[in-house]
This record gives C-alpha cells, structure tokens and sequence, in this order.
C-alpha cells in the first residue's frame, strides 16, 4: 500500500458545533489502518464516507474538481477543513492520485470538451471521443480504464452510479486487476454489493461508532439483497 494509515485527532478540531466536526462518527479520535489495495467505507447516507474521503483527498493533495459556478446561499466555512485533523502515514514517499466524484463528473465531461477544442490529443486519453458521445455508464468506465493504469491511491465516491450491473462487475474485475499489479491503491465510498465483494479488500462501517471493520456477509447490503432475491414476493405482495 502506497498510504498506510490516516489519524483523526480531534484537538485540532476549531469547532465541536458545526458539520463536519459535529457528526457523531467524528466526536472521538479515530485511526484507521488501510490493509490491503481495496478499502471501502460503507454505511447509511449522512454517516461521514464522502465527507472523510473528500477530507483524505485534501490531505493527500489530490485536486477536487469542483463545478465553480455552483452558489453556496448557506456558507459554512468549516465544511472542507477536515484535512486539517488528518494524519496520514506513507509506506515510503507520497504518490499522485485522483478522486472521482459522481456528482461533479458531468461538469469534468463539459470542461474536457473544451479544452479539446484547442488540444484535440487530450482526447486520446480517454479513448479518442468525447466522453460525452458515450452513455454516462460508458462514459465513466472510460474514465476509469484510462485513469487508473497509472501508479498512485484513487479515491471513488459512489462510483457506481449510473453504472448497470454489468458494468460495475466490470469495474470490479478493473479493482482486482490494478490492485493485484501492486501499484493502485483505492479508497471507494460505496452502496454498491457488487463492488464490496471484491477479493481481500477491507470493509469499514461508519454505521458503528467509532467505525468497525467488517465481513462482506456481516453487511446489511449482503444481506438486504439476499433476503429480496431469494424471497422477493415476501417484499413485494
């Protein structure tokens, strides 16, 4: 593993009162070991996952692309200060990587596009076409075969939206694959069942304070869908 570990420590927190410091899974000092070349961070909408990647990105120095156009009406100016808490612990020296996020790529897509006007070989890249002649599934598996060949941590926030069934077990064979190479290391935020069965990766539940380590068959997502598939009339009658 290119990063080891990362340390939450509260005393350098500049306030208890305000998102994200005051979320409960934050209130105490939290380290977390990273064991192998997969770890997820899973659990209930709201729990910290995107907050706590978002925050190591910032840490690790990995850019966050973010649609500037976007108005705050409600600012809150502790709301991307989590890094400054954050210890991390290379295994050696620091490497480059990126963080995706479903929800800023469609902007990514647009900019990508105008950049090609000027430098049509920043599409070669990725393919050749335009990310945005493709489905947005297509698209983002495009973005991650190109992206993730290259030697550095990768951070993925619910990277399987808008992915089909297919093609997040497309996305999962890419994870075993660049994780068995020795030189990817990922980091994914994640709802999705599929990807969670990857081979040896590690599981963290924020639904546990302080956060817990997990089997894949322990998580309510194994079992949720287990339960509907093999008694599915039970759910729907």
């Amino acid at each position: 593993m290119h990063l080891e570990s990362f340390y939450l420590d509260t005393d350098k927190y500049p306030t208890q009162a305000c998102y994200p410091f005051n979320l409960p899974v934050f209130k105490k000092k939290l380290r977390i070991p990273l064991l192998s070349p997969v770890t997820f961070f899973i659990g209930e909408n709201g729990t910290g996952k995107s907050t706590l990647l978002q925050a190591l990105a910032r840490r690790c120095n990995i850019f966050i692309w973010e649609d500037n156009e976007r108005r705050h009406y409600n600012f809150n100016r502790y709301e991307t200060r989590l890094h400054l808490a954050l210890n991390i612990q290379w295994s050696n020296d620091s490497v480059p990587g990126s963080y995706f996020g479903s929800q800023i790529f469609h902007d990514f897509t647009r900019r990508l596009d105008e950049w090609a006007v000027a430098n049509p070989g920043i599409l070669d890249y990725f393919g050749g076409d335009s990310l945005r002649s493709k489905s947005h599934g297509q698209s983002l598996m495009a973005f991650f075969r190109s992206r993730y060949k290259r030697k550095g941590i990768y951070l993925m926030d619910e990277p399987e939206t808008a992915l089909s069934p297919r093609s997040q077990m497309a996305l999962l064979q890419l994870l075993i694959k660049m994780g068995q190479a020795g030189h990817a290391q990922f980091i994914i935020a994640t709802h999705s069942p599929i990807l969670m069965a990857c081979p040896g990766a590690t599981l963290y539940s924020f639904d546990h304070i302080p956060i817990q380590k997990v089997y894949y068959e322990e998580t309510d997502y194994y079992n949720v869908y287990k339960k509907f598939l093999n008694n599915r009339k039970k759910y729907i009658d």
